[in-house]
Parts: C-alpha cells; structure tokens; sequence
C-alpha cells in the first residue's frame, strides 16, 4: 500500500488523541512531534513538514477544538484537510483542445513514460476518445518497438517515423496523421535521460513550442522519494509543466514524493501508476488519498471501481439479496468471485473505513488465488440444502463432514463461516454509506 508506513505512524499518534475526553497543549505538541517525525521518515520535503506542522498546530490550539467534546476527531480532521490542501485540494483535471489534444509525456529515463503513455492512452479511450501514440523517443534502444507492443496489446494505433528523424519533426508529422486518421487526442512518448542535462531539455522545449500540448504531464517514479521532488522542480522551471503522473505509488510505501510535489512545484499530480497492468491507472483524489492515509477508507474509488469491473445486473442482485435474509453459500461464491475482478484483495480493503495498515500487513494477495479455491471445495462440499440455508451449517457434524469432503480443517469451515457474516455486515455497511450524505459518511467513521 502507498504511505503504508506514514499511515501507521499517523493513525498510532491520533489514537492516542481519541481516547482522551479532554486535550491540553501538551497533548497537541506530544502528537504535532509524531506528526513532524512520521512526515520526515516518510522523506516528505522538510520544508514541506515545517509548514504543514505548524498549519495544523496553528488550527488544533484553537478554543474550539481544546474545549470540544470530541477533541481528538478535531485534530484528525484538521490533519485530514490539511494532507488534502497538501497533495492540492481536489482532482486536476485533464485539459482538451477543441480540435485535436497533444499530450506530452516527459521524465528521466527508467520512470516509466512509454508504458504509462499506453495506460493514458487506454484510459482515455474508455471514455470515447480516439487516441494515438507518437514515438518520440529515438535514442534509448528498442524504444520505438516498445510502444508499438504497448499499443498492439491495447489496439491503439501507434504513429513513428523511425530513428533517423528529429523528435520535433516526428511530433508535427504526429499531428497531421492524427487529423486524417480522426484520433483527437495524441500522446507524444519523448525521450529521457539517466540525468537532467541541456540537450534533452532544449530538445523538450523545441517540440513543446511546435506542437502546443494542452498538457505537458511529467512521469516521475515515485519511489525515488526526494529526488522525484528535484526532478519535478527542474522539469517544471524549464518547461512549465502542466501536471505530475506518479508511477509505481503501489510499491511506495513512504509516499514523500506524493505529499512533497504539489506544495514544491505548485503543480497538481493528475495521476497515479497502481501496478503493471495497462489498467492499473488511476486519478488522483488529494481528499481520498488523505482518507486513506488516515484510515477513513475511500469509499467512492471502491464504487468507481466496482462499476467498472462488475456485472451491473448481476451486483445489483446479489446487492439486494445481502441485504435479506435470502443470501447464501450460493450468492456467498458469485459475490467472492465479483470481488476477485475489483484486484487484490489488499487493495480492496484498504479503501473500507477502520482498515488500518496494520490490519493490512496481514493479508498477502499471493494467497487469493489458494483461498479462492479452498472457499470454492467447501461450498461444494455442503448439501444444496446446506448451500441455501446457512444456519445449518453451523451444526458441529455437519461441518466436520464438510470439513472432510472437501480436505481441509473444521478450523476451515469456521473461517469461512465467519467471513460470510462478515461480508453480509461490509456490505450493508457500504449499502448505507453510499445513500447517505457527506455528514452520515463522517458520522460512520472510526474515531
């Protein structure tokens, strides 16, 4: 999980805070220096940290919070809107020309820009725009193949020229092909380097002043910690940068490059590389990235999500069946499976209200697969009776024999047990937070 440790860190300080009627200065500096210390192991800018540290003390000593009944949910709610002014206040959205939209794509060498440009690309087809893919990069060897693979795997068409034309010249030819194949949006693949140097950037700012991207988005790796931030500050005074695109936030567990880019560079993060599948894309939500940190869940992604990746009708169904006392082992499975399309299930829970990271630490997502077919050999080992009314199951012999029809412990069939109701509780818990309004959502929240 991104920010896994500062998560920890921040969520141990504000239970301190929460178990406490009444707090003093003392307790608000006690929990300021957590904050400070968290923040810095979590390479967050130092100047970043001395600023958001003294905001939120700033806020957290006034009247209203030290004399509230709920001191401790004052602070974290604080802290909460902090992190989000912090990674820039809501979502940056993606700008469009008229006619045709260039998108330029620029970075160091290594930080991923080819196989994001696939991922930009596949995003924005799913919502019907016709994009193309220009190879400009014409030095790093196998560069051009690369994206003609990316596209092939995509079905996203791929414009080159080879490597014996100039970037500039294959990004003005980019865009009178796009005109005549009807693509409205092109994504131009530029060149890195394994360091900043003169040539790369004059060669940037010459393709940039022939084709006019909307956006010129800069692909940072995130785990790169500061230097993403120096990287970031010198790609952005050199050629005014429209937005960042973080890669590899999923394997990020600091987050410092996240939390340090906006308030250095004043530039949003638009958005965020989740894993190695061309749909591991995501944008980035400042507000929802705080709630995460903070162990308040993201509700809203994991229904962006679902909506996405599940059967409408079928979810709808089992939907309703979970609130009833009509579901079962039967739906138990369909719903288990729908879960399996949202991804790892690490990356599921994480989005729920009250998972924090430590509860986390001990779900491993190489296991689903095992544990998908160790839940599917005990349903099958039960009765269709048994399938259709749980209750039944919960009878000593009836499990031992499911127990020994299917090869696995009683201590097996207890488990499965227990996540069955507690999926019937998760899911009425987000049937409800979903109807709710803002102030409910908060209301529900763990603290």
């Amino acid at each position: 999980m991104a920010f896994d440790s500062l998560a920890e860190r921040l969520q141990e300080a504000f239970k301190k805070l929460r178990g406490k009627g009444k707090l003093n200065e003392s307790d608000i500096k006690e929990a300021m220096r957590e904050v400070r210390l968290a923040l810095l192991e979590a390479d967050v800018n130092f100047k970043v940290v001395k600023t958001f540290v003294k905001n939120v003390s700033e806020k957290a000593m006034g009247s209203e919070v030290l004399e509230s009944l709920t001191p401790g949910q004052q602070v974290v709610k604080i802290v909460n809107e902090e992190l989000t002014a912090l990674m820039g206040g809501s979502e940056a959205k993606l700008n469009f020309d008229s006619s045709i939209t260039a998108f330029m794509l620029v970075g160091l060498q290594g930080a991923g820009k080819t196989t994001m440009a696939g991922k930009l690309a596949l995003y924005l087809r799913k919502r019907n725009r016709k994009p193309l893919l220009v190879a400009a990069d014409i030095y790093r060897p196998a560069a051009i193949k690369q994206l003609q693979i990316v596209g092939k795997q995509i079905d996203i068409p791929v414009f080159a020229m080879g490597d014996n034309v100039s970037p500039v010249d294959i990004a003005k030819a980019s865009m009178e092909y796009a005109r005549k194949e009807g693509c409205d949006v092109v994504i131009i693949d530029t060149a890195g380097r394994l360091h900043i140097d003169e040539a790369l950037m004059e060669e940037l700012k010459n393709i940039k002043s022939s084709v006019r991207p909307m956006e010129t988005l800069l692909v940072v790796d995130s785990m790169t910690g500061q230097d993403a931030v120096n990287v970031a500050e010198s790609f952005n005074n050199t050629l005014d940068i429209t937005g960042v695109i973080l890669t590899k936030l999923d394997g990020d567990t600091r987050g410092g490059a996240a939390l340090s880019i906006r308030e250095v560079t004043g530039k949003p993060i638009k958005f965020s590389g989740i894993g190695e599948k061309m749909n591991d894309l995501e944008v980035f939500h400042p507000e929802r990235m705080a709630s995460r940190i903070l162990g308040m869940g993201d509700v809203l992604s994991l229904i962006e999500k679902a909506q996405t990746a599940i059967d409408e009708k079928e979810a709808r169904e089992l939907g309703s069946k979970m609130m009833s006392k009509e579901f079962n082992f039967e739906d138990y499975l369909k719903a288990f499976e729908q879960m399996q399309k949202l991804g790892p299930l690490n990356k599921i829970m994480e989005m729920i209200p009250g998972m924090n990271s430590k509860e986390l630490k001990g779900i491993d997502m190489d296991d689903s697969e095992r544990e998908m077919l160790k839940t599917k050999s005990i349903i099958y080992s039960m009765t269709l009776k048994e399938r259709r009314n749980p209750k039944l199951v919960e009878n000593p012999s009836r499990k031992k024999r499911i127990a020994k029809g299917a090869g696995v412990t009683i201590q097996d069939v207890n488990k499965l047990l227990k996540g069955f109701e507690n999926m019937k509780k998760m899911m009425k818990q987000m049937g409800s937070m979903q109807k709710g309004s803002k102030k409910g959502f908060l209301g529900k929240l763990p603290f």
